[in-house]
């Protein structure tokens, strides 16, 4: 048996009935025809198109791939719809367009300092916006010193390394949530919450730790300020970080608002806008996949290599299909 491609030039030809052989075609259409022979020399022949085509993976990655350093960044206080798409945040919605966007996203409570817990704690702990004493929940912290991880919070506005105190507007401790725990009150590793003024330099000298938690002030935010402020704010802090080496060799930020306007009470905080940033991210991705806060906080925990978590982050999905 034997087979010919037009105009008619032998391809193969095999003894018995199974041609075990391939014939490797690029795309595009073929005219071919199947010969076969008997023991006598006869012969007869058969026409066939062969149409080949070419495919676009869309695996995913079934796991989260590992990072050398993880960044969460929080807004504040405005919808999906507000966000995406908007005029005011042209920064912002270019970066949603390169790299993922879960358009499924909904924070877990009203008001904020619920969502920050979640996102640190795996708990909402408390919706009381003025708390102001200190926390022995199971916490983030706890899981990554235990994993033998480096970890500060970059807080704008902090008043000086290490604070803990209530004050110090427009700095808000309630959207600054390692601040409250144990594990960092109680112990030097209060030096870790540090101003904000410090992650430049910390960028520069290649000084950045394993977890990053930037919180911007309540006049960057987009807490009291314009979006159109907090989008020129990411522009100017955060393109700098995408940019450098440190990223772009194992980097992955988490953008993501705390919680939506107070109406929208859907999933229990409303439908807010995140985004996944990252060389590792698929890139263009449009995620409709149903996550909360304990969903990013569990995914930037694996990207870090951290087997156990806080809360229901323990429970909850990683956010792999953004990979």
């Amino acid at each position: 048996m034997g087979i010919y491609t037009a105009p008619y030039v032998l391809a193969y030809k095999v003894s018995g009935s199974t041609l075990n052989t391939y014939l490797t075609l690029k795309a595009g259409t073929y005219n071919a025809v199947v010969q076969e022979w008997d023991k006598c020399g006869s012969s007869s022949k058969a026409s066939l198109t062969i149409t080949v085509t070419t495919s676009t993976s869309t695996t995913t990655s079934p796991t989260v791939p590992a990072s050398s350093h993880v960044f969460l960044l929080v807004e504040e206080n405005h919808s999906y719809s507000s966000v995406i798409g908007s005029s005011s945040m042209p920064y912002l919605n270019s970066l949603a367009s390169k790299y993922g966007l879960a358009t499924q996203y909904y924070a877990n409570t009203h008001p904020s300092i619920g969502n920050y817990f979640m996102m640190s704690a795996g708990q909402t702990i408390t919706n009381n916006d003025s708390l102001c004493s200190t926390l022995t929940q199971d916490n983030v912290v706890r899981h990554l010193l235990t994993a033998g991880k480096t970890w500060k919070s970059y807080a704008e506005s902090l008043p000086s390394v290490g604070y803990t105190g209530c004050g110090g507007s427009p700095y808000a401790r309630k959207h600054n949530p390692l601040s409250y725990f144990s594990d960092v009150v109680n112990s030097s590793e209060k030096n870790n919450l540090v101003p904000f003024t410090k992650f430049a330099s910390d960028l520069a000298n290649h000084t950045l730790p394993q977890f990053s938690f930037i919180v911007p002030n309540l006049l960057h935010d987009a807490h009291d300020g314009s979006l159109a402020t907090a989008d020129s704010w990411l522009k100017t802090n955060i393109a700098p970080l995408i940019a450098s080496s440190t990223f772009q060799n194992g980097g992955l930020l988490i953008i993501v608002f705390d919680e939506s306007v107070d109406a929208d009470t859907a999933h229990g905080g409303g439908h807010v806008a995140t985004l996944v940033i990252g060389p590792k991210v698929r890139l263009g991705h449009k995620s409709t996949v149903m996550y909360q806060h304990q969903n990013a906080l569990k995914t930037l925990m694996k990207a870090l290599g951290v087997s156990s978590y806080p809360g229901a982050a323990s429970g909850a999905a990683a956010m792999t299909d953004m990979f």
